[in-house]
C-alpha cells in the first residue's frame, strides 16, 4: 500500500477511535434501570419519539387534544395517553386504564397511580397518606433518592397548592458531568410542542412518578383506597382479623379496627394507622401463616 495512503488509513482509524472514546463515556453516564424494561414500554418509547417535533396549530389546537375531546386542552396528559393509545392499537394491548391512565384533569393522573399502588413521590411522602418505603425495605424512601426507570410518568406542581400541573415521561437517566443523576423525558406542551427535556432528579417542582412496576409500600390509614389497601385487607383476612366481605379497597372503620386489634396482638401502638412497623410485622405474619397453612391463601414473600 502506498505510504501516503497508508498514512490517511492510519488516520482516519485514529479519528475513529477517538470519536469512540469520546462518545463512549457518554453512553457510560446512563444509568442503567434497576428493573427490565417491559417491552410494552419500548412500544410507547418508540411513539412518543415519532412525535418529536409536532407543534401545536397557532389556535391551539392539537390532534392529541382533539383525540380526548378538547381540540384546545393545555395537552401534556393528552400527548401521553394519546401515545399509550397508539401501542394498543398497534399491538394489540389494553394499556390504557390498566397499566396507565386516561385522563385529561389535574391531580387525575397522579391520583390513579396513587391508587393503583404505583406511584413514589420525589419526598417520600405522600400528601393524605404518608411516610413511603421500597417493598421490603426497613428504611423509609430518602428524598430524591429514587431514579425512575424509562416509562415512569413524571408529575410536576409548580403552584403553591401542590396540584399537578405538568407530566412528562421518563426516557432514561443519566449522570452529568458533575456526577449528579438527570431526568429525560419526552413531553408535549413544551411549551408548543413534542419535545425532549432534562431535569434535575431533585428538581423543586418534581413530585413524583407513576411508575411502572409496583416498587413501594406506604402508610395507610383511615380514608385511603386502592389496591395497596386491598393488598392489606387481604393479610387481616388470611390473619382471621378481618371477614373476607370487608375486603374492599377502602380504609373504613372496619379496617381501623381490625390493624388495632392486629397492632394489639403484635405489641404496637394501637393507633390503627398501618404505618411502615405495622406492615411489615403485619406481612411476616402473614407469610409465617401461609407456610403453615398454604391452602388458605398465598401472599409474596
Amino acid at each position: 500500500m502506498p505510504t501516503r495512503l497508508l498514512s490517511l488509513v492510519l488516520c482516519a482509524l485514529l479519528l475513529c477511535a477517538c470519536a469512540q472514546a469520546e462518545a463512549l463515556p457518554q453512553e457510560e453516564m446512563r444509568i442503567v434501570p434497576a428493573h427490565q424494561v417491559p417491552e410494552y414500554v419500548e412500544w410507547l418509547l418508540e411513539a412518543a419519539r415519532n412525535e418529536l417535533g409536532y407543534k401545536e396549530e397557532k389556535s391551539g389546537v392539537t390532534k392529541y387534544g382533539t383525540w380526548s375531546g378538547d381540540p384546545v386542552a393545555e395537552w401534556c396528559a393528552e400527548f401521553l395517553c394519546w401515545c399509550v393509545n397508539q401501542v394498543d392499537q398497534q399491538h394489540g394491548t389494553s394499556l390504557l386504564n390498566n397499566t396507565y391512565p386516561n385522563y385529561t384533569g389535574t391531580n387525575v393522573g397522579r391520583d390513579w397511580f396513587i391508587r393503583q399502588g404505583r406511584y413514589i413521590a420525589r419526598t417520600g411522602t405522600v400528601p393524605g397518606w404518608g411516610s413511603q418505603w421500597m417493598k421490603g425495605e426497613e428504611k423509609g424512601i430518602a428524598k430524591n433518592s429514587y431514579i425512575p426507570m424509562p416509562g415512569d410518568w413524571m408529575f410536576f406542581s409548580t403552584n403553591s397548592t401542590g396540584d399537578t400541573t405538568h407530566v412528562a415521561m421518563v426516557e432514561y437517566c443519566a449522570y452529568d458531568e458533575k456526577g449528579k443523576v438527570q431526568v429525560h423525558v419526552i413531553e408535549g406542551n413544551n411549551p408548543e410542542a413534542v419535545a425532549r427535556n432534562v431535569y434535575d432528579i431533585d428538581h423543586w417542582a418534581i413530585l413524583g412518578y407513576g411508575t411502572v412496576y409496583d416498587l413501594a409500600d406506604v402508610v395507610l390509614r383511615f380514608g385511603n383506597d386502592g389496591a395497596k389497601v386491598s393488598a392489606l385487607q387481604s393479610k387481616l383476612v388470611t390473619l382471621g382479623l378481618m371477614e373476607a366481605q370487608y375486603v374492599t379497597g377502602r380504609y373504613g372503620a372496619i379496617t381501623t379496627q381490625a390493624i388495632k386489634d392486629f397492632q394489639k396482638m403484635a405489641g404496637l401502638n394501637q393507633s390503627g394507622i398501618a404505618n411502615h412497623e405495622t406492615q411489615l410485622l403485619l406481612h411476616d405474619y402473614a407469610v409465617e401463616l401461609n407456610r403453615q397453612n398454604p391452602e388458605n391463601w398465598v401472599v409474596e414473600e
